[in-house]
């Protein structure tokens, strides 16, 4: 009898619940929402978790982090368009699925840096287009308000590429044992 190993390992699981306990906390006290005066309220910094867990463990673990932040979304929403959980919970499971194979393809083209900045826009990109898309496509949003939101998603997506490279950059020196002082 063979001995397949789980698909979550341990680490996987512990990086899975402090990301997904950031998000959560992100949510809950507001500071992952930044007030702006368009249609969608607020630009939003909770889908980074997502990017990082995909990012630093793989789809699987991005994915589950992109449902917690989704489900939270949808339990918090004070507006219809995210009590929709096609809108604020199906988007969410691709950030970090996405933000992986961003990753991955960017790290083999142009190398690690590039790499994990291409993981954040893109990732970051994945909840907007998405979100936005899945609000047009159930009649919750007219196309005619998507315009407004696109400098706010740029602003997003460059944040997100910073966050991005600065932690999981940070976190492999550290692995690496070149980012710590000798003790």
């Amino acid at each position: 009898m063979t001995q397949t190993a789980p698909v979550l390992s341990v680490r996987k699981i512990v990086i899975t619940g402090i990301l997904a306990a950031i998000a959560i906390l992100l949510g809950a006290t507001r500071i992952g929402f930044i007030p702006v005066p368009n249609i969608s309220g607020n630009a939003t910094i909770m889908h980074v978790p997502a990017i990082l867990g995909g990012v630093m463990e793989g789809p699987l673990v991005g994915a589950l982090i992109g449902t917690i932040f989704g489900l939270f979304s949808f339990l918090q929403a004070t507006s219809p368009l995210f009590k929709n959980p096609l809108v604020s919970v199906f988007p969410r499971i691709w950030i970090g699925v996405v933000a992986y194979y961003a990753y991955v393809g960017g790290r083999r083209a142009f190398g690690e840096i590039p790499g994990l900045a291409i993981a954040g826009v893109l990732g970051s990109l994945t909840n907007t287009v998405l979100v936005l898309g899945m609000a047009v496509l159930v009649k919750l949003l007219p196309v005619e308000a998507i315009p407004p939101i696109i400098p706010q998603a740029i602003a997003e997506a460059i944040i997100a590429a910073f966050i991005t490279v600065f932690v999981v950059g940070g976190l492999r020196l550290l692995e690496s044992g070149r980012g710590g002082a000798s003790v």
